[in-house]
C-alpha cells in the first residue's frame, strides 16, 4: 500500500514519513501543495496525509476540488486546530480521518493503516488461496495452518497478488504500490524479493512469472 505525506515542516514530514515506511507502507513525502498535485497525477495512493494549514493554502480546500473533480482516494488531516468547528469543517471538505498535533505516532500509523484498506472496498479479510491462507487485517500468513513469518514487504506484494487472484500484476505496479520514490525502478528489488517469498511459501509453487508482464498469485500451484 502506498501512501503520500504533505507536510512543510521537514523533521516532522521526516518522522512521519520514517514511521510509515518502518510499519511496511510504501511513502513519497512531499512539502507543498503543487507538489501533491503531481505526485497525485502521477501515482495511484491509498491514502494521503495533509497537514492542514501549509504555505501554498488550506489543505481542505484543496481536497474539496479533488473531491468534485472525483477523486477519493482517502485523506487524513494533521492539524494543530482543535476545535468542533475546525474538524467539521475538516470532513465537510472531504477528510476521511482528523488528528490533532502534537499526537502519538502509532496511533497516526494505525489510522493511515485503516485509511488504506479502505481505500480496497472490495477486499476480503482473509484470502484463501489452497492451502494458503492471507489474513490482511492480522496481516499474518499461514500454509497448511503454519504460521510464515514474512517482512512487511513480502506481506504487502503477497497482499496485492491475493486481490488480484489468477491475474497478472505488472512488475511496474507492483513498484509503484509497494515500494516508493527511493526504490529504483530498473533494479531487481522485484525479482530478489518474489524469489524470497517463493521459499518462505514452499512447494507447490503458488506465485507464477508471467514473462514480459509481472507476476501472478495462482489459485492451484503453478509457479515458475
Amino acid at each position: 500500500m502506498r501512501t503520500l505525506v504533505v507536510e512543510d515542516e521537514g523533521d516532522l514530514r521526516f518522522a512521519v514519513v520514517a514511521a510509515l515506511r518502518n510499519d511496511g507502507l510504501a511513502v513519497d513525502g512531499v512539502s507543498d501543495l503543487p507538489a501533491a498535485d503531481e505526485a497525485l497525477f502521477v501515482t495511484r495512493y491509498d491514502c494521503v496525509v495533509f497537514d492542514r494549514m501549509l504555505p501554498s493554502g488550506d489543505a481542505v480546500a484543496y481536497v474539496q476540488r479533488l473531491r468534485q473533480a472525483g477523486r477519493t482516494v482517502p485523506v487524513l488531516f494533521l492539524t494543530a486546530r482543535d476545535t468542533v468547528a475546525d474538524r467539521v469543517a475538516g470532513f465537510a471538505g472531504g477528510g476521511d480521518d482528523y488528528l490533532v498535533k502534537p499526537f502519538a505516532m502509532p496511533e497516526l500509523v494505525a489510522r493511515v493503516h485503516s485509511l488504506c484498506r479502505r481505500a480496497e472496498v472490495v477486499r476480503a479479510p482473509v484470502h484463501q488461496v489452497a492451502d494458503l491462507e492471507i489474513d490482511t487485517a492480522r496481516r499474518q500468513v499461514r500454509r497448511r495452518g503454519v504460521l510464515l513469518v514474512l517482512t512487511r514487504k513480502e506481506f504487502a506484494v503477497l497482499e496485492l497478488l491475493a486481490t488480484r487472484l489468477d491475474q497478472a500484476v505488472p512488475r511496474g505496479e507492483l513498484i509503484e504500490r509497494c515500494w516508493d520514490e527511493m526504490a529504483e525502478p530498473n533494479s531487481n528489488v522485484v525479482e530478489v524479493l518474489v524469489s524470497q517469498l517463493r521459499r518462505k511459501l514452499g512447494d507447490p509453487l503458488v506465485i507464477r512469472t508471467v514473462r514480459g508482464v509481472g507476476y501472478q498469485l495462482a489459485s492451484t500451484g503453478s509457479g515458475g
